[in-house]
């Protein structure tokens, strides 16, 4: 569990609400880019408390409940990888691969349709910041494509990555979208999460994402209970390397996360672990 904002590893099934913060250099943009931060994460250690499933931290309750409220607010988007699906299966018979839950010699089973897109090989820049409804949109299309991205956040009165937005696509303007792969940029967050389902999907953007001003709003009511968190920037240190965050946008305590790093205006390579994916999967064998 997370203790005030010190972020921890991602746990396994039964602890879907975890995340874990590590410092890594980023992928060198391979085919293997997806796996890079697997392959160092037996060489990282655990700088904060010991993970503990379904627990919030002392004097955290409300901060926790207050990130959760966007669960209701959103029906669940951003939790669930596009196509999900749960199936009962013979435990024995699929002994040692990865379950939700078993029971009665029976093992409850996730599935997905994430396997069969297409992966970018060189790195999606995403300048966006917290408490943006319209940026929020285009993070739970991340989270549902199951896509890494490199976050660069971009909160008000922000001097280390605004500029660098400005730079690139001539206006202080979020969500912004780099994508390295084709060579596009752009602006307006339904534009983004289109050609994010059409470039990396199967082109179907989920009913919640295109329901213009009602998809907008709710994303904003999602927002409403943090008051603002993540949209003003404050003071703050650089790392030589973007760090290396895994989450998924549903789960609160990924969210006080997303705050901090936002405010503070610190980039960071979101490796997406809605349910189910490729990636929480390896973690959870």
């Amino acid at each position: 569990m997370l203790a005030k904002t010190t972020p921890v590893r991602a746990a396994q099934s039964a602890a879907r609400q975890r995340t874990a913060l590590r410092v890594s250099a980023m992928a060198s943009g391979s085919a293997s880019e997806r796996q890079a931060p697997l392959a160092v994460a037996a060489e990282l250690k655990n700088a904060g408390p010991e993970p503990k499933r379904f627990t919030v931290a002392d004097g955290q309750l409300l901060t926790i409940a207050s990130a959760a409220f966007a669960a209701l607010a959103r029906f669940g988007t951003g939790g669930f990888a596009a196509g999900y699906k749960t199936e009962f299966v013979d435990a024995a018979t699929e002994g040692g691969k990865y379950s939700v839950m078993t029971t009665g010699g029976r093992a409850v089973m996730e599935t997905s349709k994430v396997g069969t897109f297409k992966r970018p090989v060189k790195p999606i820049e995403l300048y966006e910041f917290q408490g943006c409804p319209f940026c929020r949109k285009v993070r739970e299309a991340v989270s549902i494509l199951d896509l890494d991205v490199t976050v660069y956040p971009t909160p008000r009165d922000g001097k280390v990555w605004r500029p660098k937005a400005v730079e690139l696509g001539g206006k202080a303007q979020f969500p912004f979208l780099v994508d390295n792969n084709t060579g596009k940029q752009m602006y307006e967050s339904d534009a983004i999460i289109s050609y994010l389902f059409n470039e990396y999907g199967d082109g179907q953007v989920p009913l919640a994402l295109r329901l213009g001003a009602a998809t907008t709003i709710t994303c904003g009511l999602a927002l409403a209970p943090r008051v603002g968190k993540g949209s003003r920037a404050k003071p703050s240190k650089q790392p030589a390397e973007p760090l290396v965050m895994w989450g998924y946008e549903l789960s609160p305590f990924v969210v006080v996360v997303k705050e901090t790093l936002s405010q503070l205006e610190l980039p960071y390579k979101q490796v997406s672990m809605s349910m189910p994916t490729a990636t929480r999967i390896a973690e959870c064998q």
